[in-house]
C-alpha cells in the first residue's frame, strides 16, 4: 500500500504546493535541450514564475532531468537552466529553474514585473514612477494589490484571456 501511495504522489502534483514563487499565466514558444544527449523537445509555456515554469509538450523529459530551456517571446529570448520537477506524459512538465545568468535574470525580472503588474524600472522614468508611490497612502497600496490579485485569479481561472489580463494590469499601473 505504501508503494502505491508513493507512485501516486510522484506522478501527480496534488497535495501541498511546493512552489516557492508565484506563477503567472504566460504563453510563449520554447525549446528544452538535455545537454548530455542533446535530446530536444519543442513546446509552449503556460505559466512562468521566478522559480520555474510549466511547459506544454506531448513528450516531457523524466523527473530530475537537467535541461537548458530557451523561451521566446516577441523579440526576446530567455535562456535558463532548470530541472524537471514533475512530468505528465502527453501533457507537459514542470520545470524548477536552477541556474540563471545575470543578463538572463534581467529578462526574467522584466517579464515577471510585467505579468505581476509591478513597475518595470527604466532609468528615465524611475523618479516619476516612484513619486506617486511614496505619497500614496497604505489604503491605496492595499487596493492596488487587491486589484492585481483579482486580475491574476481571473487569468488563472480562464475568465480573462492573456491579452485582456495584460491590458488590465497595464491600466492598473497608470
Amino acid at each position: 500500500m505504501q508503494e502505491l501511495q508513493q507512485r501516486y504522489v510522484v506522478g501527480r502534483r496534488s497535495g501541498k504546493e511546493r512552489r516557492t514563487s508565484t506563477r503567472y499565466p504566460f504563453t510563449a514558444t520554447c525549446d528544452a535541450t538535455e545537454p548530455k544527449s542533446h535530446a530536444k523537445i519543442i513546446g509552449r509555456t503556460s505559466d512562468l514564475g521566478r522559480g520555474g515554469c510549466y511547459i506544454d509538450t506531448i513528450g516531457p523529459f523524466p523527473i530530475g532531468t537537467v535541461l537548458v530551456v530557451r523561451i521566446n517571446r516577441e523579440q526576446q529570448t530567455l535562456t535558463i537552466e532548470g530541472k524537471v520537477a514533475f512530468a505528465q506524459p502527453g501533457m507537459g512538465m514542470g520545470l524548477a529553474f536552477t541556474k540563471v545568468a545575470p543578463d538572463q535574470q534581467s529578462i526574467l525580472d522584466e517579464w515577471i514585473a510585467e505579468l505581476s503588474g509591478e513597475p518595470v524600472e527604466k532609468p528615465e522614468s524611475a523618479p516619476e514612477a516612484s513619486a506617486p508611490q511614496a505619497q500614496s497612502g497604505s489604503s491605496d497600496n492595499q487596493a492596488f494589490f487587491v486589484m492585481n490579485e483579482l486580475i491574476m485569479v481571473l487569468l488563472q481561472k480562464g475568465v480573462l484571456s492573456d491579452s485582456e489580463g495584460k491590458s488590465l494590469l497595464q491600466k492598473l499601473l497608470k
